[in-house]
């Protein structure tokens, strides 16, 4: 992806969110040489890739196959510490048609709800024990405290307001539904860890090679500087 393109793309997430009334804290504006000054006391937003993360799943079509994403919060995988986050909030900003890949998490179970905007699609299939797609069991899910159950690659669709748990090992794919404009979606998930517990039904690079065409003009999760190289 050209980092003109990325720029262009936060910068479209920032005014989306905002135009719902969603709002972020101050350091998803820094720019790579503020956090360049910024110290030690940032060191979680690092550790924990915290902040922006753009990607087309490899695909080089980011508007049919690709996400935005702002990770808020997140704790440590594994980590055993009474007093650590077990818990990981996202948002998301999703467009009409475009795709995330069909996947599903090892451990992590996940909440999608639809903050604002148009509709989003979730097709769902349960795994099998060779974690491939299982086209003979129904799927059933909560949404919204409420279960509903769907034949394999039943697709489901949550409007404004609305939102579904997905158990680990639940394949999922989801898309913004065409001609209602793309969708605000936050994830409210138990520890997040995309290094280890991310199986996606085709293999995906998750993070994209980028063309420097232009200055970055925020840093993404994975290229923050070690912490006060500025100062």
């Amino acid at each position: 992806m050209n980092r003109s393109r990325i720029n262009a793309i936060i910068q479209e997430f920032l005014d989306f969110a905002e135009s719902h009334q969603f709002f972020f804290p101050a350091w998803a504006r820094y720019t790579p040489p503020q956090w360049a000054r910024t110290g030690p006391e940032a060191d979680e937003i690092r550790r924990h890739q915290l902040g922006w993360d753009v990607t087309d799943f490899g695909s080089g079509e980011f508007l049919k196959t690709g996400l935005a994403l702002f990770t808020l919060r997140n704790g440590r995988p594994g980590g055993a510490d009474p007093k650590a986050k077990d818990y990981c909030e996202k948002v998301m900003m999703v467009r009409e048609g475009q795709l995330t890949p069909c996947h599903f998490h090892f451990s992590k179970m996940e909440d999608i709800i639809n903050r604002g905007g148009g509709r989003l699609v979730i097709r769902l299939h349960n795994a099998t024990g060779e974690e491939g797609l299982d086209e003979e069991s129904q799927v059933c899910v909560q949404v919204d405290g409420m279960t509903r159950t769907f034949l394999p690659g039943g697709e489901l669709l949550l409007a404004p307001g609305e939102s579904v748990s997905l158990p680990p090992y639940l394949y999922h794919a989801f898309w913004g539904q065409p001609g209602l404009g793309p969708v605000l979606v936050g994830e409210v998930s138990r520890v997040n860890d995309d290094t280890r517990d991310n199986r996606f039904l085709e293999p995906l690079p998750r993070f994209p090679a980028i063309e420097e065409d232009q200055p970055a003009r925020f840093c993404l999760c994975n290229e923050y500087p070690p912490p006060g190289i500025g100062m």
